[in-house]
């Protein structure tokens, strides 16, 4: 695979930028404001979006559009006539952050340099869709971003730069998202600096120590109170805010967030139960210790502070949820 890059740039590359969602939106910034010259931005097809099923355009789009970039949106980003209109454009470089298609490699092969992707985790920890959520799911201490040359595998391209950072005490999926998609856009930045004028080597990941962050289905999202309070609350965070972890009382679904372990060990009521409020937290019983909930919502409500969801919704405390 070609180093990045084989020569100096005889100025800014020409750069495709190739993402989709908000976690993308501060990396096209950085590069923009770096001086950069984006020859378009790449993104995902205008879909339905709320209630109304309105078609919204996706953020990266929004922001292209507000610096006059031109936006091209292939609902597959590998089909042969997409590839030539890349590949007429002439580009030194594809940048991709969350962009949500598989690329193949008769793409990754059109820029000079190549195609590089800054991936939300420590690879080979966490390959795959869900990174962030899986960081907090796994109560890992630290995680932090790689930039990696792309292949056609699921981020197991080489990887040229990586940055740790730590995990938050009581971090939530959604605050180490906005997190990570700021130090992203830093790190890209300071990465194309860093190519400029060198020959950058390009490490193999190590295979045999790959771990997985797949897609969250609701089934992740069932709180099971007779894990241990970590867990718990583990499972808690990683769900917050989307798609929300929930438990069961009396045939609803309520969505639990923003969470905390209150005791790791002592024995207080069993699995589930309510044990009142202590510093604006509803204090849950677990299988081992007790964790604070913050943040509760009803089906089809908004999400509310403990202390005020329960001015409007009965949950006693004895009460057992999960049942």
């Amino acid at each position: 695979m070609t180093e990045i890059p084989a020569e100096p740039f005889p100025g800014p590359p020409r750069l495709i930028f190739m993402g989709t969602p908000d976690f993308a939106v501060p990396t096209l910034e950085a590069l923009l404001s770096h001086g950069h010259h984006v020859l378009a931005v790449v993104t995902q097809p205008d879909r339905p979006k709320g209630r109304g099923k309105r078609l919204t355009a996706p953020p990266v789009k929004e922001l292209a559009l507000k610096h006059r970039i031109e936006v091209l949106q292939p609902e597959k980003a590998s089909e042969d006539l997409f590839c030539a209109q890349i590949r007429k454009k002439e580009p030194d470089l594809i940048v991709v952050v969350a962009f949500g298609q598989i690329l193949r490699k008769k793409l990754l092969d059109i820029p000079r340099w190549g195609v590089v992707n800054v991936h939300a985790s420590l690879l080979p920890n966490l390959r795959g869709a869900a990174p962030i959520q899986w960081t907090i799911l796994n109560d890992e201490p630290k995680t932090g971003l790689t930039v990696m040359q792309m292949d056609e595998g699921m981020d197991t391209g080489p990887i040229l730069f990586q940055e740790e950072i730590a995990v938050l005490k009581d971090e939530t999926a959604g605050h180490l998202h906005d997190r990570l998609a700021v130090l992203a856009g830093d790190l890209m930045a300071r990465s194309l600096e860093r190519m400029s004028g060198n020959i950058v080597r390009a490490s193999p990941q190590d295979h045999s120590r790959a771990t997985y962050a797949p897609k969250i289905g609701k089934e992740l999202c069932l709180v099971n109170w007779k894990e241990e309070a970590a867990k718990v609350s583990a499972r808690i965070r990683g769900m917050d805010p989307k798609p929300g972890a929930y438990t069961r009382w009396e045939g609803d679904e309520i969505k639990v967030f923003a969470s905390t372990v209150i005791d790791r060990n002592r024995e207080v009521g069993s699995p589930g139960q309510v044990l009142g409020l202590r510093e604006e937290c509803l204090v849950i019983g677990t299988g081992r210790g007790t964790v604070g909930v913050r943040d509760l919502q009803y089906p089809g409500k908004n999400r509310l502070p403990a202390r005020e969801f329960l001015r409007g919704f009965a949950l006693p405390e004895g009460a057992v949820l999960g049942q």
